[in-house]
C-alpha cells in the first residue's frame, strides 16, 4: 500500500453498477481523504444513492475497482462493513422499540458487547437522553435522524456514509444535526454524504457533482465555482417572471435561474450578453431593466455545468 493510498478513505476507479442493462453508476472516479467531509451533489437519478450503496459493500459492482479504508471492495466487503457506518434515506429504526432498545439492537448487530457506556455517550452527544424510553415511532423527524445517527455510530466507525441525512427535517433540527456532524469530524471520522441542499454543500471540504452516473466536477466549493465559464449577472425588471419566460424563448434553461425576486443570467458572452438580454426585455415592454455582474452561487454553477454537460451529451450521443 502506498503512502498516498494510506491518506485516502475512499479510492474508486471506473466503479460501475447497472440494473437490467441500464447504468445507474456509469464510471465513478473518486478520491476521499481521511478526516474530510465529502459531499456528493446531483439531480435525482444521478446515481448518488447507488454510489453510496456500492461503496458500503451493499451492492456488487458490475465494473471498476474501489478501496475503502485501504480494503478492496470486491474481495473484502465484510471487513469494510465492520469499520463503516451507513445512514440511509429511509426510516431504518424499529418504531415499536424505545430509543435505548434501538441502540442496543444495533450494538448487538455489530457485535458490540459492553455498549452501555458508549450508548450513554451517544445519547448525551445527540441530546436524546431525556427521550431514551420513548418509542422511536413517537419521535419527531429530527429526533429520529439523530437516533439513527447514534445507532450508526455505536460501533465507533472510522467512516460514515450519510444519504441525504437532513431531508424532511425542520431547519432547527438541521442546524442541530450539523453541529453533531462537526463534532464527529473533530474526532477524526471521515464523512461521505449526499445532499440536495446547496447550503449544506457549502459546508463540505470538497464536493463531487454527479450527473448520469459520473462525477463531472470535483473540488472545494471555490474550485467548483471557478469551473463555470462565462459570467453570471443579476437582472432586475418590474416583471421578473415574464422576463424569465421571454428570455427562455431563445436561451437554454441552464442559462437562467429565477429565485423569487431575483433573476440570474449566465452567459459566456460576458457583459455583451447581459446588455443584449436587457435590450431584448426593454423592447418587449418589460423595462426598465437593470443588470450587474455577481459572484455565482453554487446553484448557478451546478445548473450551468449540468446544462453544458447535457449539451455535450446531445452533440456526441454519449
Amino acid at each position: 500500500m502506498t503512502a498516498a493510498t494510506e491518506t485516502l478513505a475512499i479510492e474508486a476507479r471506473g466503479l460501475a453498477r447497472a440494473f437490467g442493462g441500464q447504468p445507474a453508476v456509469a464510471a465513478l472516479d473518486l478520491n476521499v481523504r481521511r478526516g474530510e467531509l465529502f459531499g456528493l451533489v446531483g439531480p435525482d437519478g444521478a446515481g448518488k444513492s447507488t454510489a453510496i450503496r456500492l461503496l458500503c459493500g451493499l451492492l456488487r459492482p458490475t465494473g471498476g475497482t474501489a478501496r475503502v479504508l485501504g480494503l478492496d471492495l470486491r474481495t473484502q466487503p465484510d471487513r469494510i462493513k465492520a469499520r463503516i457506518g451507513y445512514l440511509s434515506q429511509n426510516f431504518t429504526l424499529y418504531g415499536d422499540l424505545t430509543v435505548d432498545e434501538n441502540i442496543a439492537f444495533f450494538a448487538d448487530l455489530h457485535g458490540v458487547r459492553d455498549f452501555r457506556a458508549r450508548r450513554d455517550e451517544l445519547l448525551a452527544f445527540t441530546r436524546l437522553t431525556p427521550f431514551r424510553r420513548r418509542l422511536a415511532q413517537a419521535l419527531s423527524g429530527g429526533m429520529q435522524k439523530k437516533l439513527a445517527l447514534a445507532c450508526t455510530l455505536i460501533h465507533t466507525p472510522e467512516l460514515i456514509f450519510l444519504d441525504e441525512p437532513s431531508t424532511g427535517v425542520d431547519p432547527v433540527s438541521r442546524g442541530e444535526f450539523w453541529n453533531i456532524l462537526s463534532d464527529i469530524l473533530a474526532r477524526g471520522v471521515t464523512i461521505f454524504m449526499t445532499t440536495p441542499y446547496l447550503d449544506e454543500a457549502e459546508r463540505c471540504h470538497r464536493l463531487g457533482l454527479m450527473h448520469r452516473g459520473r462525477i463531472i466536477r470535483a473540488g472545494t466549493p471555490d474550485d467548483i465555482r471557478a469551473a463555470l465559464p462565462g459570467k453570471v449577472f443579476r437582472l432586475e425588471s418590474p416583471a421578473l417572471t415574464a422576463a424569465y419566460h421571454a428570455l427562455r424563448r431563445h436561451r437554454p434553461a441552464a442559462s437562467l435561474v429565477l429565485y423569487g425576486d431575483r433573476l440570474h443570467f449566465w452567459t459566456q458572452a460576458g457583459a455583451d450578453g447581459a446588455r443584449a438580454a436587457a435590450a431584448e426585455l426593454e423592447q418587449g415592454g418589460l423595462g426598465p431593466v437593470a443588470w450587474r455582474e455577481i459572484a455565482p452561487s453554487l446553484e448557478d454553477v451546478f445548473i450551468g455545468l449540468l446544462g453544458a454537460e447535457g449539451d455535450a451529451h446531445e452533440k456526441t450521443g454519449k
